[in-house]
Parts: C-alpha cells; structure tokens; sequence
C-alpha cells in the first residue's frame, strides 16, 4: 500500500506565467519527468493502493484565461487563474498520490441551441450573449429559431426544429432548472478556447510520464440541441417525440466510482463543476450511498461566475458545496497534505 507523501514542485513550474497560452515543450518535460521519477522513486501508477482520481472539469482557456470568452474571474477578478496556480502546486506535490487525472472538456461548434446564431427576434437580429430565453418568450415570439439554419440541422425542418425548441426550453422549466441562456460563442473545437490551459497540459503531461499514467480525457457538450453543463449527463435526454438525443455517461460513473477517492476541481464551481457533481451524488445515492466520504472537493481550486455589476454566483455556489458536505463529501483545501484530509488516511 502507498504511503502518502508529498513532492516539492519541480523547477520548470513558474506561477506567474499560469495565465499565459504557450507551447507545452514536451520532450524536454518527458526527459524532466522521468528524473523526477528517478529522483523520488515513484512506481507506476498501475501499482497504487489505495487508486486517487483527479477529475478536472474544463480547465480550459475559454474559462481560465483572461481575455477568453467566459473567464471565471469569481469575486478576485483572477479566480481561475490563481485556481490553477494552487492546483498546478497541488498536482506536482501529489505525484506519488494520483493515480490518474481525468479532464472534462467543454466542446462546442457554432450552431448550437445555447448560442446567438440558433435564434431570431422579429426583426433578424441574434439574441446578445447572456440573454435568457423562457417558454413565454417562445410564446410571445420574442424569440424564435432561426429559419435560416433550420433546414441543414434538422431532418424535421423549420417546424420540427421549431416544435423541438419549444419542446427543450419547456423541459428545463418543467424539471425547475432554469431559462436557456444564450452564450457566447466559447470552447469551440480546434480553437485556442478549447484547449487546456497551458500550465495545466504541461502539469498533467509530467504526471503521466512521471508515474506511467494515462491521462483520460472526457468530451461534453458537443450536441446540438441540448446543454450539457455536467459531464456525467446532458440537461435533456429525449426530444418531443420520445426520441432519445443524449443519456447519462454511466461508463464514466463507473469508472469514478471504481476508485477509492475521487478529488474534484476546475471551473465554474457555480455551474459545470456544483452539476457535476450533483449528477455524481445522485448516483451515489443510488448504488453506493457510502461512497460520498470518498468524494473531495478542492474548494481553493475553483471558482464562481461574477459579472460585476450584474450576476454574482458566489453565496449560492458556496451553499451548494455546503449542501454537499452535508451529504457526506469532503471540502478540502489543496495546501493541506492528502494524509490530513478526513477520513482519506482509512483506506492505507
């Protein structure tokens, strides 16, 4: 069985750059990473008892970089960038106690139903970003599909499209969710938004040649016609015809809960991160209402949405995490050695 320890951060780590996008030198890295592994003797990962995941959920510059389309600047203004600081320190202190990191990836391409181009108003004109869109705007025709596209994205055409919007933005109040927000056009596939931050790829590059790990990386969001803000399941599954447009990822949940912790950070814990993992208590609850003592949320490494001067998600965010240590999670700092954690030290 391991004995947990903890690592100095490797020189190549340089805090103050964590918010810039470079190239990740990789065969200089895999050369640094293997005299780590050297250095401090650390077996493959494959040999860890007890197994530690890390799930990072988008770590991508589209969230983390300033200047990117939704940065999450919480109430610092640098929320995810000082995020990822910590969480870079966290994850090179911890070589010899992760097992494997898995990175959710927020993928998105243009004509999608949270964004401008999928909807009108009465005059032509795409909805700004960060409108809401209720089922009385619907009703109302304030905001419509957008006819034009229609007919390339729908077999159904301008009216099968048009009843399947009615279909989902009703669905969300229906399940007391929340309106459809349109977003701006953020995450897209094969851009600079989409990637992970640089600091953060680099970080989980050396783990994976540092202790002979695989790196396993979780795409969401990609559909259509339905958010997908968890990545264990999409806000709606089925279209107005029963028809089934998205399902719950019960590979991904099994592999979860198939280790023995399971560590969770990233962005935004308002949105993708607070439904994440709601989606993975609702699971526990289910099959394995124990496993939630082997859950911990690093609530230094991620932050809430705030636009100043308009929406602060922080107080509800925080409650959130709260209710979920109320269920038996964890909310632990990353500073903190893992052998200090509640509870962590019982599977040794």
């Amino acid at each position: 069985m391991n004995q947990l320890r903890e690592l100095p951060v490797p020189p190549h780590f340089i805090p103050e750059e964590v918010d810039q996008v470079r190239r990740v030198p990789y065969q200089e890295r895999a050369k640094d990473a293997q005299r780590w592994a050297d250095r401090f003797s650390l077996p493959p990962a494959a040999q860890d008892a007890p197994r530690v995941c890390l799930l990072l959920v988008d770590c991508q510059n589209t969230f983390c970089t300033p200047g990117f389309e939704l940065f999450v600047g919480g109430r610092s203004g640098r929320g995810a960038v000082e995020d990822n600081v910590r969480l870079c320190n966290f994850i090179y202190r911890n070589l010899a106690n992760i097992t494997q990191i898995s990175a959710t990836m927020d993928t998105h391409q243009a004509v999608q139903i949270f964004h401008p181009v999928f909807w009108i108003d009465e005059k032509g004109e795409c909805p700004e970003p960060m409108t809401p869109i209720s089922v009385r705007d619907l009703e109302t025709g304030t905001w419509e599909v957008n006819r034009s596209i229609a007919e390339t994205v729908w077999d159904g055409g301008y009216e099968g499209l048009r009843a399947y919007a009615r279909h989902y933005v009703g669905e969300l109040g229906r399940k007391g969710k929340y309106d459809l927000m349109v977003w701006p056009y953020h995450a897209m596939v094969g851009g600079i938004g989409h990637a992970l931050v640089s600091a953060v790829e680099e970080a989980l590059f050396f783990h994976e040649i540092a202790r002979k790990s695989r790196c396993t990386f979780e795409i969401k969001g990609f559909h259509r016609f339905t958010e997908h803000y968890s990545v264990l399941s999409p806000e709606v599954t089925l279209d107005q015809q029963g028809n089934r447009i998205g399902e719950k990822d019960s590979e991904l949940l099994d592999e979860l809960l198939s280790f023995d912790a399971v560590v969770i950070a990233g962005q935004a814990k308002s949105h993708c991160v607070a439904w994440t993992v709601e989606d993975l208590l609702l699971e526990i609850r289910e099959r394995l209402p124990e496993r939630a003592e082997r859950i911990y949320l690093l609530e230094d490494c991620t932050s809430a949405v705030v636009v100043p001067g308009v929406v602060d998600f922080t107080d509800q965010a925080d409650a959130t995490f709260r209710r979920f240590a109320d269920e038996g999670m964890h909310l632990v700092r990353s500073s903190y050695p893992m052998a200090e954690w509640p509870g962590f030290c019982r599977w040794l």
